[in-house]
């Protein structure tokens, strides 16, 4: 269940079973809410992490997107497009953020 998750994540998961699992149903019954397909609402997920400015969250957004197909260029377009609504130094922030995925130097 929580192999993949991160550290805190998955202690959560492993002291907490029922909270994780309804978190879990949460995220499928939202991701079922509407008509994005599966690229689209993680392309959503990682433009969100960066307005949120969570470096680990655009991190695993980029992981998952880069395991899902979705192109480097596509990723980095979405720090890119952040730089009219967050900011030239948010949208730089997520990219130094994305090149860690794209160039193997995170974790």
């Amino acid at each position: 269940m929580n192999d993949k998750l991160p550290a805190a994540a998955g202690d959560l998961a492993q002291k907490h079973p029922d909270v994780w699992k309804a978190y879990s149903a949460l995220g499928e019954a939202c991701a079922k809410a509407g008509p994005l397909d599966d690229n689209e609402r993680r392309l959503v997920k990682l433009a969100l992490a960066i307005g949120a400015a969570s470096e680990g969250g655009v991190h695993s957004h980029c992981r998952r997107a880069l395991a899902e197909g979705i192109s480097p260029e596509a990723i980095q377009q979405v720090a890119i497009l952040a730089i009219g609504t967050l900011g030239f130094p948010q949208a730089v922030a997520a990219l130094t953020w994305i090149d860690d995925i794209v160039s193997g130097r995170e974790g």
